[in-house]
Formats: structure tokens, sequence, C-alpha cells
């Protein structure tokens, strides 16, 4: 197993990053296709990327979005968007060597901290994220659509 950015966008794994982020999802619902440009925006900017951890024939088990957050309080810190690994393949240190990659990348870009949310139901995350040394920061999450 390794892991890698991703760098170019295919279909092929385009559509494995969507089945992955169907397991993700609470619903197991589809939102169908994600837009190449999509895929685009996040290869080229500065300040997104995406994590593969593939098997040993090259086919992705997993992925980790993070971001560059700044602010004058926060200063500069990596968030975690989405990370997910195949559901058939949990237990196996998938997840591990995703953690460990994003924390090399964070640390590349010179961040302070890791943060990211993990909802209620989330109880094998979150024991996985403690078991990793992250802590659990009391506050409440809010959302505004545009």
């Amino acid at each position: 197993m390794k892991t890698k950015l991703l760098t170019k966008y295919d279909k092929k794994t385009a559509d494995r990053v969507r089945e992955l982020l169907i397991q993700l999802s609470r619903s197991g619902k589809d939102r169908g296709e994600i837009p190449k440009e999509w895929f685009d925006d996040l290869i080229n900017s500065d300040s997104h990327d995406m994590l593969l951890a593939l098997d040993n024939n090259n086919q992705i088990i997993g992925i980790a979005t993070l971001s560059i957050i700044m602010g004058p309080i926060v200063r500069k810190v990596a968030y975690l968007e989405d990370f997910v690994t195949d559901q058939t393949l949990r237990g196996q240190g998938v997840g591990s060597a995703l953690w460990d990659a994003m924390l090399d990348w964070a640390k590349d870009k010179h961040c302070t901290e890791l943060c990211f949310t993990s909802g209620h139901g989330r109880e094998a995350a979150q024991a996985f994220y403690q078991h990793k040394g992250a802590k659990i920061y009391d506050t409440n999450y809010f959302r505004l659509p545009l």
C-alpha cells in the first residue's frame, strides 16, 4: 500500500472517489457524478489537495481531502474535509497510512494543527482519531446554505 497526491483527472479515478464518498455518506446516497471542474480546481489549487491510498495494484482504496485555513487567530491550519477508506478494507492499516500522509502534508504546508469534524454516530472513526492523539474540541458547527 502507498499514498500519493491526486495530480490529474481521469474518469476512472473520479468514479472511484464517488464510490468512496457514497460509503462515507450517512445516507449512502449517491449525489451524482462529481464534475471534472471540481477535480481541476482541487488539482490546480495551492491550498487544497486529495491524498489517495493505493493498493499493490494501484487501485484506490482510500481518500483524504485537505484544505488550508488561515486567519489571524487560527494562523495556518490544515482542515480535513473528507476521509474514507473502503469499507471492505477497514482495520487493515489503510486509514493509518492516510493519516500519516495527512500529517506529513500538513507539516509540509507549515500548518500548526489538523482540524476536522466527526458527527454523531461515527464512534469507530472517533475512536480512531482519539487513538491517533486527536482531542475533541467543544464547539457548535453551523452551516448556512448560500
